[in-house]
């Protein structure tokens, strides 16, 4: 095993863009210092910033200003084409009606020039209405392919001890889910919305045009149709952030245990993880529940609202139609309109409770987008001078918690060239040390110099890319083997893949091959072994040919006759460069220059390996206890 001290289980790179954006490999073994569920910074049950989300939304659909001006104009004019309707449907009725009370002569071509003419008008309205569904699907999907930009982006700069703090589902989740489902609630809701405010302002002016009395008593029911809303939204809202909350949660435990499931099994675990699953399945069922039955209440409730208006503007109407005030036509487009005022706000009522569903994903997105970054970027060296590998280590001090020190008052000198193996047990911070080579995190204080320049100087691409690292943790990505040997060297030959992968013995199983090199590695990378994706992370390493060489139990899950050949290879690689082995096997680090022995984040012996025998101290315990073990 490697050591577990470090928080970050990374990716064999030195590429920065791998690094930034795979930060998330192996956190899933850290989490216990964070809580059962290893997520942070989830939204609340109820949300508190909802108007500032609303306002950051507006921020988003920015760039689309032009756009959605030209969306409102249109809908505007079909709107209004639309809420013209009734009315002219009302002068058609009372066409046919004088014509039958009167001499018994319907004028049939005043009454076909005006269903002509209202039929010209929906069929504009329709071509309006779709131009505007067109322009605001473009809208929408421009407005999250910038906001998916903006989370890699983000993704790039955050700092490992976020990654660290959050469930790796959980944050897919916040990616994926929360980003879809807001575009969602915004395709269906911006347009609905717009419309039905139109809609109701529309239809309020015609049937105060109408009927200024008839008009008020549809505006009785206003009141109680806002509260009702008020009310029911109130509830749904809290709920909506919840049901995400524990979406969230749950694609971090289904995650995990996908991840995991040889080992669940191994250890006969299935039912606990049956068990948690269980459990906040349960609590999601729970909180979708309620979300989703608290905002199907809006409808019916708005249904019940609508039908007493409906019922008053009928009793009233009829009687104002028996005193001549009114005619029927009239009455007939009232009573649309009265139809018509209730829909709107049912629709905005029920497109309310979407909306906030949608907020309540953006509350979470944004989270991530505000989440502080790790520390300013170095601007890129000019024709950068060749590494030579002098490391120094000054009086550092490094915590990944503040009240916890791990590494205090460090001092180190490492010369070109050699090769540092560091031992110690596990929580000693050796792996530790050697991320604090490659900026994973940042010192508490103290400096780390290489060839006598600080490297926060460095930008952390110039300074990765002079680094090899070779971890016992390995990570390959879809696509061939050749592919995935020239991702540390896009540049490299195919001969230079050939002669990296002689050295490395990965043309062994890779010739056994039916497709040789070609051979595709799936993305959970279980179609070759263990000891064959750690070999190919390996011959990565070789071609990308750093400066400096960190290996941490870069052989472990070889067997032994391979570990043999590579650490011939190792030995060739390391020829000129500087090196940092990690190791748990004392036998495979015999050879190197100085072996610093770590416990609690102090060096507390360092030496060659039969300097450090003679002493009988820390280093000579770890081997007796080793090889004493190896003979029992």
């Amino acid at each position: 095993m490697s050591d577990n001290t470090t928080p970050a289980s990374m990716p064999d790179s030195s590429s920065d863009d791998e690094r930034d954006i795979l930060t998330t490999t192996g956190a899933e073994a850290r989490r216990s210092s964070f809580g059962p569920s290893g997520a942070a910074g989830m939204p609340a049950e109820k949300s508190s910033n909802f108007r500032v989300t609303v306002r950051r939304l507006g921020e988003i659909l920015g760039a689309e200003k032009l756009r959605l001006g030209i969306i409102a104009v249109l809908t505007v004019v079909s709107v209004s084409l639309i809420v013209v309707g009734p009315r002219l449907l009302g002068n058609a009725t009372d066409i046919i009606v004088e014509g039958i009370t009167g001499d018994g002569a319907i004028d049939f071509d005043e009454l076909r020039n005006l269903l002509l003419f209202l039929g010209c008008l929906y069929l504009v309205s329709f071509a309006l209405a779709y131009g505007q569904a067109y322009m605001l699907a473009g809208v929408v999907q421009r407005s999250m392919f910038a906001l998916r930009e903006s989370v890699e982006s983000k993704l790039n700069r955050l700092p490992l001890a976020y990654i660290d703090r959050q469930s790796r589902g959980d944050l897919l989740s916040r990616v994926t889910n929360d980003i879809d489902n807001l575009a969602q609630s915004l395709q269906q809701t911006v347009s609905q919305i717009l419309t039905s405010l139109l809609t109701l302002v529309g239809v309020a002016v015609m049937m105060f045009l109408i009927s200024p009395l008839l008009a008020l008593i549809a505006f009785v029911t206003v009141p109680a149709s806002i509260t009702l809303i008020k009310a029911i939204g109130g509830r749904a809202g809290p709920r909506f952030v919840e049901q995400w909350r524990h979406t969230g949660a749950v694609n971090g435990q289904a995650e995990e245990v996908f991840t995991g499931h040889a080992i669940v099994k191994s250890f006969g675990r299935h039912r606990d993880v049956e068990r948690r699953f269980a459990e906040d399945n349960d609590k999601l069922f729970e909180a979708s529940f309620a979300a989703q039955f608290m905002s199907s209440l809006i409808q019916p409730a708005m249904t019940f609202v609508g039908n007493i208006q409906y019922v008053l503007i009928a009793v009233v109407g009829g009687l104002r139609i028996s005193a001549g005030a009114i005619s029927i036509g009239d009455m007939q487009a009232m009573i649309q309109y009265a139809r018509s005022f209730s829909e709107p706000l049912t629709r905005m009522a029920s497109m309310a409770t979407t909306f906030q569903s949608g907020i309540a994903s953006l509350e979470r997105v944004l989270e991530l987008l505000d989440a502080a970054e790790q520390s300013a970027e170095q601007a890129p060296t000019d024709d950068p001078p060749p590494v030579i590998g002098r490391v120094l280590f000054d009086d550092v001090h490094f915590s990944y918690v503040p009240d916890q020190p791990l590494i205090e008052g460090l001092d180190l000198a490492v010369e070109p060239g050699q090769t540092i193996a560091i031992v110690g047990p596990t929580g000693a911070g050796k792996t530790t040390l050697v991320n604090l080579i490659m900026r994973f995190y940042d010192l508490d204080s103290g400096t780390i110099s290489l060839d006598g320049r600080d490297i926060s100087s460095f930008p952390r691409d110039e300074l990765r890319s002079k680094v090899g690292m070779v971890l016992q943790d390995t990570w390959l990505f879809g696509g061939t083997i050749r592919e995935n040997l020239a991702y540390g060297n896009p540049d490299a030959s195919e001969d230079e893949i050939l002669d990296a992968a002689r050295v490395t013995y990965v043309d062994r199983f890779v010739d056994s091959l039916p497709d040789g090199y070609d051979t595709m590695i799936n993305e959970e990378g279980d179609n070759i072994s263990v000891g064959e994706k750690q070999l190919l992370t390996i011959a990565r390493a070789f071609l990308a040919n750093p400066s400096i060489l960190i290996l941490d139990e870069a052989t472990s899950s070889v067997d032994t006759r391979t570990e043999v050949l590579i650490q011939e290879a190792m030995n060739a690689l390391r020829q000129d460069r500087t090196s940092f082995v990690i190791a748990h096997r004392l036998s495979t680090i015999r050879g190197a220059d100085v072996i610093l022995v770590m416990e609690n984040g102090h060096i507390v012996e360092q030496g060659s390996h039969a300097e450090l025998l003679s002493r009988h101290g820390a280093y000579s315990r770890l081997h007796d206890a080793q090889f004493a073990g190896q003979t029992t």
